[in-house]
């Protein structure tokens, strides 16, 4: 029995962090375990997720199995995006520039500010009066 190569990644976004294992394979994909349809059930976040392998043309020759920690659904589906682009990097790096130049080999790092003491928000301010 030949060992299957298998690569693996990691992808952030805000405070999700998701660790993709990547092999040769059908196009089969699973998330924390779970079929990847019941695990992200709207179309948009699939087709976010999917981004870096329909770029590269690699959709139905590899299986993905990702272990995502934290965060929200969007959150965790950019982090899974991300892991995602820098497996493909690491199975072939001639796809580097594609995925640099569309911007997916790029961790987010936006999050969310904390909240200021003496203050209703982040940003917002208590009404200022003058009287």
């Amino acid at each position: 029995m030949a060992l299957v190569e298998c690569i693996v990644a990691k992808g952030h976004r805000k405070q999700a962090v998701a660790q993709v294992r990547m092999k040769p394979g059908t196009g089969k994909y699973k998330v924390n375990d779970r079929p990847f349809e019941e695990y992200f059930p709207t179309e948009a976040l699939r087709g976010y997720i999917k981004q870096p392998l329909v770029l590269t043309d690699t959709h139905a020759k590899l299986d993905i199995a990702a272990t995502i920690v934290g965060g929200g659904q969007m959150g965790q589906s950019g982090a899974l995006r991300h892991g995602i682009a820098r497996a493909l990097v690491k199975h072939n790096p001639s796809l580097r520039s594609i995925l640099k130049n569309s911007g997916m080999l790029t961790c987010d790092s936006r999050v969310k500010e904390r909240k200021k003491s003496g203050q209703p928000g982040a940003r917002k301010r208590f009404q200022f009066s003058k009287r």
